[in-house]
């Protein structure tokens, strides 16, 4: 049976799957036979949108092989490349010293693929040159190496110096952002600047680490590396946990399908982000895109109380 994955919203032309899977190690948490079911799976039911990143470098250098054992479940499953939307990433840690073009590439390679339909831009702990870089990636693009481009919890100034360059240049400007955005972490996402970028469709919002890495799922001591806890209210969100599976239960759902459907109710939602290690996880998140297409009001009344980020800066300068 297959089952729509939830609305999705056009991107530059493209109309994006409602659900993506990947993010940080996801692929190296199963066994291959399991991985090539999984990306059938979700192709079949319309969530053929895959987050591939080269996670071995910057603060992340810890030797993963996520994406080559993606590529290599991806050819084995038999689904066509142009069945799937694949987005990558290019770190700003080390740029412009790193190439962006030494770098796409080799993350190309390491995946298996000739191109990204997408890729996200960032992170950066330093300020960096937004025309430099958007200059840098469209000559990505014009090369047929990259589709288009988002940004990756860019300060909210820089994103819009990015915006104005490609205008005035007459070239691709970045087209979403992907940024933290849950139950919990609202601030970015709703708050202003971002949240009027949002609402007048310039940006449209890639939603990643939706469980807090495990926290809203339940696993409230996360054994393995998560998301950075911006504002330090992560203690805050374990411990509203069991309140917000109460009301998940009310729902007819797990807290984690709860914190899903919630934000596939942003009116800028694209996309959220998942990293699925097992099918059954998959037909959960599913439903619950399903669940916040029909239920929306509904949960975002439900959850109101839950906005634990709300003294934290909402234009990306933390």
């Amino acid at each position: 049976m297959t089952m729509n994955s939830g609305r999705g919203v056009l991107v530059s032309g493209v109309r994006l799957p409602a659900l993506g899977l990947g993010s940080w190690n996801t692929w190296d948490r199963m066994a291959s036979d399991d991985a090539v079911a999984l990306i059938r799976r979700a192709v079949d039911s319309g969530a053929g949108l895959f987050d591939v990143a080269h996670y071995d470098m910057g603060p992340h250098a810890e030797g993963s092989q996520t994406d080559r054992i993606f590529g290599r479940a991806f050819r084995a499953s038999g689904v066509r490349r142009d069945e799937v939307f694949v987005c990558g990433k290019l770190w700003l840690w080390d740029w412009p010293e790193t190439d962006a073009r030494a770098q796409v590439l080799d993350s190309l390679r390491r995946a298996g693929l000739d191109h990204f339909d997408a890729i996200v831009v960032g992170d950066y702990r330093e300020h960096v040159d937004p025309a430099a870089v958007c200059d840098a990636v469209n000559d990505l693009v014009d090369e047929g190496l990259v589709g288009r481009w988002g940004v990756n919890n860019w300060v909210v100034g820089d994103t819009l110096a990015a915006i104005e360059r490609a205008r005035r240049a007459g070239r691709v400007p970045p087209t979403f952002a992907q940024l933290k955005y849950s139950i919990a972490r609202r601030s970015m996402a709703e708050g202003e600047p971002y949240g009027e970028l949002f609402r007048s469709g310039v940006l449209a919002l890639q939603a990643s680490d939706v469980l807090e890495g495990g926290v809203l799922a339940g696993r409230l001591s996360p054994e393995r590396k998560i998301g950075a806890d911006v504002g330090g209210i992560r203690s805050e969100i374990a411990a509203a946990h069991g309140a917000i599976a109460r009301i998940a239960d009310g729902f007819g759902v797990t807290a984690a399908q709860l914190a899903i459907a919630f934000c596939v109710t942003h009116p800028a939602t694209a996309n959220v982000l998942l990293g699925v290690s097992r099918m059954t996880q998959l037909e959960e998140a599913l439903a619950a895109v399903q669940l916040g297409n029909e239920r929306g009001r509904e949960i975002r009344d439900a959850v109101a109380q839950f906005w634990l980020d709300r003294g934290v800066a909402a234009d990306g300068s933390w």
